[in-house]
């Protein structure tokens, strides 16, 4: 299947769009949501189904929907899977979303409902200062 432009600019891929329509979540409103808005932030952007949840990449892999999470929608920022070097990462948080699990590794809490509203363009910025750093 060909993968299509979204308005935005990004890339959807069909097998995610089949895993989002068989997917039950509670959180499934903001995860539509934020699948849009990761993908319309650079039309580099593009998507697959790794690690059983929708993943973001421009070369490599470099975010995560966290689907066990069922009351806040959570998404894990990486360097792809494979080995790199050790390099610290820089995020904007005002918002007191984002939670370091390593230098190159962070888990952003957007949260659900007005939450996760509120918390929009939060991850817009978090989003574009990661690509930028890749």
């Amino acid at each position: 299947m060909a993968k299509t432009l979204t308005a935005g600019g990004g890339r959807k891929d069909p097998a995610v769009a089949a895993f989002l329509d068989a997917l039950d979540h509670p959180l499934k409103k903001e995860i539509l949501a934020a699948r849009t808005l990761i993908l319309g932030v650079d039309p580099a952007i593009g998507e697959g189904v790794k690690w059983n949840a929708p993943s973001f990449r421009t070369v490599d892999y470099f975010a995560t929907m966290h689907l066990r999470s069922r009351d806040a929608l959570q998404i894990v920022f990486h360097r792809d899977a494979k080995a790199k070097a050790a390099r610290t990462m820089d995020v904007p948080d005002p918002a007191g979303i984002v939670k370091w699990l390593a230098p190159d590794r962070c888990l952003v809490t957007v949260g659900a409902g007005k939450t996760f509203t509120a918390n929009r363009a939060a991850l817009k910025d978090i989003v574009r200062a990661w690509i930028d750093q890749l």
